[in-house]
């Protein structure tokens, strides 16, 4: 049977929008939870989860797993443009401590108040699958206010 569909046309400078919006993304994601969310950490003395994986892993060592995911709940005014969060309130992923491989997580207070949902939890077995392939560590830096009750996570 011979494929009769032709290939989508693809506009000349669709490469850089789709750079653009993936740039758009990942500043949000590096955000967290914004800069008043941020400052009100640091003014309780505690570090963001951003910057405790910064000062765990090596220099450069850290790649982030799932950065864009957001949550999926539509109830209870989690559909709101205030409560997503690109990279939701988890970053995940894996470096290097002294130079040997760990993976690690680190719960982002900033976001929902590091409350584990769905998403969040997905992110951190995929990580933990990661590890237990490779044999390597797995370390949490835990900063949360328990489920996220919205979600019906339990």
């Amino acid at each position: 049977m011979t494929n009769t569909t032709k290939p989508p046309v693809i506009a000349e400078n669709s490469g850089n929008e789709l750079l653009d919006t993936l740039s758009i993304m990942r500043a949000r994601s590096l955000q967290g939870g914004g800069k008043k969310r941020i400052d009100a950490q640091h003014e309780g003395g505690k570090l963001t989860a951003r910057e405790r994986l910064d000062m765990l892993l090596d220099p450069g060592s850290f790649r982030e797993l799932d950065p864009f995911v957001i949550h999926r709940e539509r109830n209870f005014g989690m559909d709101e443009p205030d409560k997503e969060f690109v990279g939701d309130s988890v970053v995940t992923g894996w470096g290097t401590v002294n130079g040997r491989l760990v993976y690690v997580f680190s719960q982002d207070f900033t976001v929902m108040g590091g409350s584990l949902s769905e998403v969040h939890a997905e992110k951190i077995c995929k990580m933990m699958d990661m590890a237990m392939k490779t044999g390597a560590p797995v370390i949490g830096l835990n900063d949360s206010g328990g489920a996220r009750i919205q979600e019906g996570v339990i």
